[in-house]
């Protein structure tokens, strides 16, 4: 996870993550089963790829591409995706295929994640990844494979239902998914695939549909956000945003309220990627115009629905004031909205550090540094936080302090002796007190413990 992390195509992108985050474990509370023996904490993510596919890493990790989040027509398809994915965790299918097959278990984990990230070369090239670790043990894994899918597809199916989702969400992205990959196809001889027939899993789901009530389920204007916001990021070359830019136009046709929602927030978020502040801020608003309840009916339906996606909305509003080359009036607008949005929303991590750089950005160091440590102290596990941290300090010229926070960033991104290098700046800094010096070398201490344990381990 650290590997991908580090990827330049994982969409380190706080709306997309707070929102993915947000509907994966509400599917994993519904479903009490849904943390398996281990106990798992799920993280979910999304990666740059227009091929349809999502995958689960051991520990509760479900990568989603970019191109499955465009495809899904609604947040049940969605869904359906995301339960598949938390069932192959709650069952352990990716332990009990390493542990069936111990002797060649490098072989089918080694092939698995090279083809979920690689895929991105074509869903041929992912397919040969995965077939090339050939042999006998990679023939065993697909047996095993493909016994595990359909459960996944079963255990998946109850967990949308627990959800509150349409389940028959499941089948018409299955029917996409079908018409959109080859390798999904019913071309492919069996005994060569990792995935049951298509048409077979369709025909168990529909079936299992059959005995369960029918229910309708709204999706959230987020949902349209998200898709809208992924679609921007997915290729942002010029005619990857020009190709967008006819997308979102064509959707704008759509009467569909949230959809033409999407579409133009989509195109602010566009422009805002081009430099088009002015543009960016229009298309925002025409967003927010079209989503505004305009009857007391539409005002209890916008709150059943979570305030009409007034959080992403004011997510990028403050984006577009922050942005470079926006003059110092607009700047500090932004904080206000950012200070604003943090009051209303203040579980938004995404948004909690929007106020702390639009501090920064407006020269209220002290006030943003205050914030920082005090968000630290909360929510140690945020490496954001401490860049941010670092960032308040070099604009007050604490260079030891800065350095600290640095190394706090390095050391839960996993780059241990990164992390050990900014320490040894921060330890010849100027500025560097007695107290400094002394937390210095307790974490100094403490990472070359854990970065022998490191080195011993890849001995092994």
């Amino acid at each position: 996870m650290r590997d991908i992390r580090r990827d330049r195509d994982f969409i380190d992108d706080d709306v997309i993550l707070e929102y993915m985050n947000s509907f994966g474990n509400a599917l994993v509370a519904a479903y009490p089963g849904a943390r398996g023996e281990t106990n798992a904490d799920y993280y979910f993510f999304a990666v740059r790829d227009p091929v349809l596919n999502a995958f689960a890493l051991p520990g509760g990790f479900i990568g989603a591409h970019t191109g499955l989040l465009i495809a899904a027509q609604s947040e049940s398809e969605l869904a359906s995706v995301m339960s598949h994915e938390i069932g192959h965790v709650a069952q352990r299918h990716i332990a009990r295929m390493l542990g069936q097959q111990r002797q060649d278990a490098l072989i089918p984990l080694a092939a698995m994640l090279l083809a979920a990230l690689a895929s991105k070369a074509g869903s041929d090239a992912a397919m040969g990844v995965f077939m090339g670790g050939q042999g006998l043990a990679i023939q065993r894994q697909l047996d095993f494979s493909r016994d595990a899918e359909r459960e996944a597809d079963r255990v998946g199916f109850q967990i949308m239902g627990a959800g509150g989702y349409d389940t028959t969400g499941m089948v018409e992205f299955f029917q996409r998914l079908q018409s959109a990959s080859r390798n999904y196809s019913d071309l492919t001889p069996a005994y060569l695939r990792s995935h049951p027939l298509t048409s077979e899993r369709i025909s168990d789901i529909q079936s299992r549909i059959r005995e369960t009530p029918y229910r309708q389920r709204i999706d959230s204007i987020e949902f349209h956000l998200v898709r809208a916001r992924a679609r921007v990021l997915q290729d942002e070359s010029v005619q990857g945003l020009r190709d967008t830019h006819m997308a979102f136009e064509s959707q704008l046709t759509q009467l569909n309220r949230q959809q033409k929602a999407g579409a133009q927030y989509g195109l602010a978020f566009l422009e805002l990627k081009r430099g088009n502040h002015v543009k960016a801020q229009e298309w925002l608003d025409k967003a927010r115009a079209t989503m505004k309840p305009s009857d007391s009916g539409a005002v209890m339906s916008a709150q059943r629905a979570g305030s009409y996606g007034a959080p992403t909305f004011a997510s990028l509003g403050v984006e577009i004031k922050l942005a470079p080359g926006q003059p110092a009036a607009v700047k500090l607008q932004g904080m206000k909205e950012a200070e604003l949005a943090h009051l209303q929303y203040p579980l938004s991590r995404g948004i909690a550090r929007q106020y702390a750089d639009a501090m920064i950005a407006n020269g209220k160091l002290d006030d943003a540094a205050k914030f920082l440590r005090d968000q630290v102290q909360l929510y140690r596990e945020e490496p954001k936080l401490h860049d941010l941290l670092a960032k308040a300090y070099a604009a007050q010229g604490k260079l030891t302090l800065q350095h600290m926070a640095l190394a706090e960033s390095y050391a839960l991104g996993g780059s241990v002796l990164a992390a050990l290098d900014q320490l040894t700046i921060a330890r010849k800094a100027k500025d560097a007190s007695f107290y400094d010096l002394a937390l210095i070398d307790a974490r100094e201490r403490e990472w070359q413990a854990k970065r022998r344990e490191e080195i011993e381990e890849a001995k092994k």
